[in-house]
């Protein structure tokens, strides 16, 4: 066996192409399969975030039609209505019901009554609303709006990178047939 026998062999393995589809194959295809979960997960937090700002809005507006007082009950209510709307598999969401009034004399905003219903929050007091200036339509003197803010545990479906996290959304709403939305026994 001559010198050069074992470089020839290893030119000729150098050369040979038989086989590099499967290699690239094994390399890409947990890339692909990566990329396709990715696109999943990613598209399945979209899909969350727009069904828990449609049932925020869908709570906004039911509130904001009722004409007489709200009570315990019916935030319970809508705190189970808030969880069916979202598919909510995780934790129970929270909801936090104000009901604000603008001075236009002092231009700040002021708490008629604010209540809540899970863990997440706590109800608001004047101090939390009295600047809500960026976050509040413009309104009238005396003019009350309904803010409705849903916190809902979101968790994705596959590790590929999104994190778990609470989707919040801040809605407000004016009342429709009345005035303001009454708490009972304020």
């Amino acid at each position: 066996m001559s010198v050069r026998s074992p470089f020839r062999w290893l030119r000729r393995f150098a050369r040979d192409e038989d086989g590099n589809v499967a290699i690239e194959t094994i390399i890409i295809i947990p890339i692909l399969f990566w990329a396709y979960l990715s696109m999943f997960a990613i598209f399945d937090a979209y899909r969350q975030h727009a069904l828990n700002e449609k049932a925020a809005f869908t709570i906004g507006d039911m509130i904001s039609r009722q004409t007489t007082p709200l009570d315990n009950a019916y935030l319970d209510g809508s705190r189970a209505l808030l969880k069916y709307l979202t598919r909510n598999r995780g934790q129970d969401p929270s909801i936090r019901v104000t009901s604000v009034k603008y001075d236009a004399d002092n231009d700040i905003y002021k708490l008629d009554w604010s209540h809540t219903r899970g863990d997440a929050v706590t109800p608001l007091s004047n101090t939390d609303v009295k600047n809500w200036h960026n976050r509040l339509p413009v309104m009238l003197h005396n003019e009350r709006i309904v803010v409705v803010e849903t916190f809902v545990y979101y968790d994705p479906p596959f590790n590929t990178g999104l994190k778990t996290r609470t989707i919040t959304n801040f809605i407000f709403t004016r009342p429709r047939y009345t005035p303001q939305v009454l708490w009972a026994g304020s």
